[in-house]
């Protein structure tokens, strides 16, 4: 169930310490990367790492249009299954290697051959052959043509095949920690500890975008309290995140200037319940430990007319949101359908159907139960460094109280979460979200059979008939210019 969106993506600056002129700018951050291995990797704090020490054929623009980066032009055939990328000469990786088209053909059948990485070998589906004519020419062919090739490719960083060929088979490739990230993006690392910071200096040869500052410091707060005070005290110099409360006391702070606006990506919460059927269990990593009445849609249906998005909203994010109606956000554009309606905020009508689906509160104690006498009793987990998972469990928990259902709340390190989430499906309700990409493409993906396997899809939900419509959804018209 999404649960809402959140349309501000709010970008705090310390105007007495942050220019230009500056050597180092302090970043404060809750989170930190899973890991600096592209294709294992799932938080958006490594991507944000990513995108500053790697480059791609493409990066994308503020208002979501795509620009071209390590693509100096490129064509396409006629029938639309060839483009062929001229790339960039002069490009060094940290190292000092140079970086040539062989790495990047190299970087896209390196994420295609591993099916297991979570997230980027699915830009790779429609690959049918990746080859590199000479040291500047790339060429992709497609099995059908795509309207969207540009976003297949801005997250698929570039890799140094030097680096990254001995670890191109089995295991390896999951198992490489890549502490030392060399890319040939605009900054390199220098140092890091997981859990509490990323340094980094600049690259001031890169060939498109030489750093007008010399280190980027990244810094990892315990607390969102913590991470807000160390803006208001020149700890760092902006933060990247933050509890909407805060948003009153730092508007009016002389020291910092607020800004608001459309996020790059646009973001969504959303309630994951394990509906993973028993039959689709992953094999390897499954353990689907799911409480059975989730599998029950009527019990869901009942959950969401308990759940007042717009008081979480209001209390939440103080209003800083809108109601999610499904995994594709309202900014997004022409690509949310506008016709959903969503479920009625009505205690009474999900009392109703609790009532009627059987689930009844047989000893009195305020908690409905099963039929074979199984409290409807659900576990729910969050990452403990989100910024408003702990208040939206704590109101949830008032919510479905009303309805007779009682959760047992604990927060958990993000890298515990993953584990018992995807595909492991040892949990029953998780509070956690997604960024997306300028496509819906990879958001609708994830309600796909086929991702059950990989974590991607977390709730576990199987329809053969979306994963039916899903594989028709792309088409090209190759008559427009």
């Amino acid at each position: 169930m999404t649960l809402l969106k959140c349309y501000c993506l709010i970008l705090i600056m310390l105007s007495s310490a942050f220019t230009f002129a500056q050597d180092t700018l302090r970043i404060g951050w809750a989170g930190s990367p899973d890991s600096l291995n592209p294709g294992v990797a799932v938080l958006v704090e490594a991507f944000t790492v990513f995108d500053l020490a790697y480059d791609s054929m493409f990066s994308i623009e503020l208002d979501g249009s795509f620009k071209p980066e390590l693509a100096k032009s490129w064509s396409v055939s006629e029938d639309g299954l060839v483009w062929t990328f001229k790339i960039h000469t002069g490009v060094n990786f940290h190292d000092g290697t140079p970086l040539r088209a062989q790495d990047v053909a190299f970087s896209y059948l390196f994420y295609q051959a591993h099916e297991d990485f979570p997230f980027l070998s699915g830009y790779t589906n429609y690959f049918e052959n990746v080859e590199a004519a000479d040291d500047e020419t790339v060429v992709i062919t497609l099995s059908e043509p795509l309207p969207n090739m540009e976003n297949q490719l801005y997250l698929l960083y570039i890799l140094p095949e030097h680096i990254w060929s001995a670890y191109s088979e089995d295991s390896a490739a999951l198992e490489f920690e890549n502490l030392d990230l060399i890319g040939s993006g605009p900054f390199e690392l220098v140092d890091y500890k997981q859990g509490e910071y990323l340094h980094f200096k600049s690259h001031k040869d890169h060939y498109l975008y030489p750093p007008h500052i010399d280190e980027v410091i990244f810094q990892t707060f315990s607390s969102q309290d913590v991470l807000v005070q160390a803006l208001k005290t020149g700890q760092v110099d902006m933060i990247t995140e933050m509890p909407n409360t805060a948003v009153i006391s730092l508007r009016n702070d002389p020291n910092v200037a607020l800004v608001s606006g459309a996020p790059l990506a646009p973001s969504l919460e959303d309630i994951i319940f394990n509906v993973i059927d028993p039959e689709n269990c992953p094999e390897d990593d499954g353990i689907c430990s799911g409480h059975p009445a989730l599998l029950d849609v009527t019990l869901r249906q009942a959950l969401a007319h308990a759940t007042d998005k717009q008081q979480l909203i209001d209390v939440v994010l103080l209003g800083l949101g809108t109601p999610g109606l499904g995994l594709v956000p309202d900014s997004l554009g022409d690509w949310f359908n506008s016709d959903l309606e969503d479920y009625a905020f009505d205690v009474e009508l999900a009392n109703h159907m609790l009532d009627e689906a059987g689930y009844k509160d047989s000893d009195k104690d305020g908690i409905r139960e099963m039929a074979d006498g199984k409290a409807l009793s659900f576990r729910l987990n969050w990452p403990n460094d989100s910024l408003t998972a702990p208040r939206t469990a704590e109101l949830l928990g008032q919510m479905w109280g009303d309805v007779g259902i009682s959760l047992m709340p604990q927060a958990l390190d993000p890298d515990a979460l993953t584990s018992v989430c995807c595909p492991s499906f040892d949990f029953d309700i998780i509070l956690w979200g997604w960024t997306s990409d300028p496509d819906p493409g990879f958001l609708l993906s994830i309600l796909t059979t086929d991702e059950i396997p990989t974590g991607t899809s977390e709730t576990g939900y199987s329809n053969p008939e979306y994963d039916a419509l899903f594989a028709e959804a792309v088409e090209l018209d190759l008559k427009t210019p």
